[in-house]
C-alpha cells in the first residue's frame, strides 16, 4: 500500500480527490505562509506537501515507517522543503509543547484506538490560540451504509476493511473530547460525495464525512 500513496488512479484516489478540498477548508481559516503547521498522520505525505507548497513550514509524523519513506523520496523528488518524523504525536507534543501554530488531524481519529487521547496530543502541540483541523467519519445507519457498505464494498473506493464502523467518531463525542482538551470548536462542514459526478464538495449536513475547525483556548 505505501508504494501506491502519489498513484492517483490506485486505492488511494480518495485521498487525491479531497485533497484540494482538505487545502481549501483550511486556507480558509487560517494564513499558511510562514506558519508552523504539524501534520498528525501524515502518510505519504499528500496534505503535507501541498502545505508546504503553499509557503508553510511543515512537520510531518506518522507510525508508519514505509509511508514515511515514501514520503521523504516524492518530496525530495519533487523539491518540497519540509521534515518528516516517525514518532507518536503524544510523545512529540510532550517535548514541544505550544510549538506550532496549525496542527492537522484528517482521516486519522476513526484509525486510532484512544482518539480522545489524540485529541488531547494536538492541542498540546498548537500554540494558544493556534488552530487544530480535523476530519473523521460520522457513526450512524447513513453512514455505516455509505461509508462502509458503499465506499468499500460496492463502489470500491477505498479497500474493504478500511473502516471499523465502531471506531467511528459522532460529532457530539468530537465536542466533548474538544472541550476537555481545552480546544473551541468553531466549526463542523460536511463533505459529500455525489456518484453521479463522481465529485465531492463541501458544505452541508455531517452525517457522514466531516471536517472539524478547532481554536485552542488561551491561558486564563
Amino acid at each position: 500500500m505505501a508504494a501506491e500513496w502519489w498513484n492517483p488512479d490506485g486505492p488511494l484516489k480518495t485521498l487525491h480527490e479531497i485533497n484540494p478540498l482538505r487545502l481549501g477548508y483550511i486556507e480558509e481559516r487560517v494564513t499558511l505562509k510562514g506558519a508552523r503547521i504539524l501534520d498528525v498522520g501524515c502518510g505519504g505525505g499528500l496534505l503535507s506537501e501541498a502545505l508546504a507548497a503553499r509557503g508553510a513550514d511543515v512537520v510531518g509524523i506518522d507510525l508508519a515507517a514505509a509511508s514515511l519513506e515514501v514520503a521523504r523520496q516524492h518530496a525530495a523528488e519533487t523539491d518540497t522543503h519540509l521534515e518528516y518524523k516517525q514518532i507518536d504525536a503524544a510523545v512529540l507534543a510532550g517535548q514541544e509543547p505550544g510549538r506550532f501554530d496549525v496542527v492537522t488531524c484528517l482521516e486519522l481519529l476513526e484509525h486510532v484506538p484512544d482518539p480522545e487521547a489524540l485529541v488531547a496530543a494536538c492541542s498540546l502541540a498548537v500554540r494558544p490560540g493556534g488552530s487544530v483541523f480535523f476530519s473523521t467519519i460520522n457513526r450512524n445507519l447513513k453512514s455505516f451504509l455509505l461509508a462502509i457498505v458503499g465506499a468499500e464494498h460496492i463502489l470500491r473506493m477505498v479497500p474493504r476493511g478500511t473502516h471499523d464502523y465502531l471506531k467511528l467518531v459522532r460529532p457530539a463525542e468530537l465536542a466533548s473530547w474538544c472541550r476537555r482538551a481545552d480546544l473551541d470548536l468553531r466549526d463542523i462542514t460536511g463533505l459529500h460525495f455525489n456518484p453521479l459526478t463522481q465529485s465531492y464538495r463541501l458544505g452541508g449536513n455531517s452525517a457522514v464525512n466531516y471536517f472539524g475547525y478547532t481554536v485552542r483556548r488561551s491561558a486564563a
